[in-house]
């Protein structure tokens, strides 16, 4: 008898701690994946009662799942555009995070050193205007390097993504003709190259081609021991992405904007790395469910407090203070949906029909 008490308060324990846990189901964007994964891990570890689910699918799929709303929360690289905002049946807040960047990637045969890139020379090689990787212009930007003469192989993002809406942004800024015939966007029509998944995949395919370029984050690149070039910037210094430089980069925004929509590449300055960009998380303005907002709100707050001290070991630059003073301003302002309000608009909706 006693057993059978036991055991039934044992299972009894165990269910109510089944069911007090909060679990909450994010998706988007590849390039911040290393640095969410361990968030959210953390946090886990710090709140057992709360377990935040990632998928790294990149930015657009993690919007469609956002506005579909089949996930709690999304994540980009590139902001939504007007027409995204519009389109999405609820009021969303983007909630900058960190700041990473985007480098060229590269597998020559016989080349292992840190190669130099014009801005120019980038966007041919994306064009598919240089083709060779003995190019009389690389060879002039990169001195003593002998370049073999092999064709040049691109490899881009095969998905939605906003790691490519951070690279085509930058070509878009230093290239008429990139602006005219390819523009910036999560996807564009390649003029030229090979699509790969995800960071992952592109990562991948460019170590496993040889004569291959390609872009990734940052930390991508170091993680797989890939060499990436520096890149010329506005004041026609050749840099290099670092945690130093990618903060030069978000030091030039002067004046975020009240929606944190804001595009930092190519900005002035001397010492950043042109590629550069925040990235962020698409939270809804109101929850229907109330310990999930909650639980939500917590974890933004402590994202913006103790998190931000667990980025500069994945190679990304945390917020700037003044940046990260308005998003704590911007998660106070997340809430609980006023379902009685909800009720009155559907019923005077329904009177008018």
């Amino acid at each position: 008898m006693r057993l059978k008490l036991f055991v039934a308060l044992l299972l009894a324990v165990c269910l109510g701690s089944a069911s007090a846990q909060t679990n909450l189901n994010g998706a988007g964007a590849t390039f911040p994946y290393p640095i969410y994964s361990k968030w959210f891990s953390e946090y886990h570890n710090q709140h057992k009662d709360i377990q935040i689910n990632y998928q790294s699918i990149g930015s657009g799929g993690g919007i469609r799942q956002l506005q579909s709303g089949t996930v709690d929360f999304g994540a980009s690289d590139g902001p939504m555009t007007d027409d995204q905002l519009a389109k999405t049946p609820f009021k969303i807040f983007h909630i900058p995070t960190v700041l990473g960047a985007d480098v060229p990637t590269y597998n020559i045969p016989g080349v292992s050193g840190e190669l130099k890139f014009t801005p120019d020379v980038l966007a041919d090689i994306f064009l598919g205007k240089i083709t060779k990787w003995n190019d009389s212009r690389l060879a002039k930007a990169n001195p003593g390097v002998k370049f073999p003469d092999t064709d040049i192989i691109v490899v881009h993002r095969s998905d939605n993504s906003g790691t490519t809406y951070i690279w085509t942004d930058y070509l878009t800024k230093v290239s008429p003709e990139w602006a005219e015939k390819v523009k910036r966007g999560t996807a564009v029509n390649w003029p030229v190259g090979v699509g790969g998944q995800g960071n992952e995949g592109v990562s991948g395919t460019v170590k496993q081609t040889p004569g291959s370029i390609g872009y990734v984050e940052l930390i991508y690149a170091i993680s797989n021991n890939m060499p990436y070039g520096s890149v010329q910037n506005s004041a026609g210094e050749f840099v290099k992405a670092s945690l130093e430089s990618v903060t030069a980069a978000a030091a030039s925004v002067k004046d975020m904007p009240d929606d944190f929509r804001v595009s930092i590449t190519n900005p002035p300055g001397k010492d950043v790395y042109p590629i550069s960009s925040f990235t962020w998380l698409l939270v809804p303005v109101e929850w229907s469910d109330a310990t999930k907002e909650k639980a939500f709100v917590d974890f933004l707050t402590w994202m913006v407090n103790q998190g931000q001290g667990m980025t500069k070991a994945l190679a990304y630059a945390p917020l700037p203070d003044a940046v990260a003073k308005k998003v704590k301003a911007r998660i106070k302002e997340i809430k609980i949906k006023d379902n009685k309000q909800a009720d009155k608009n559907k019923n005077k909706q329904q009177a008018k029909k």
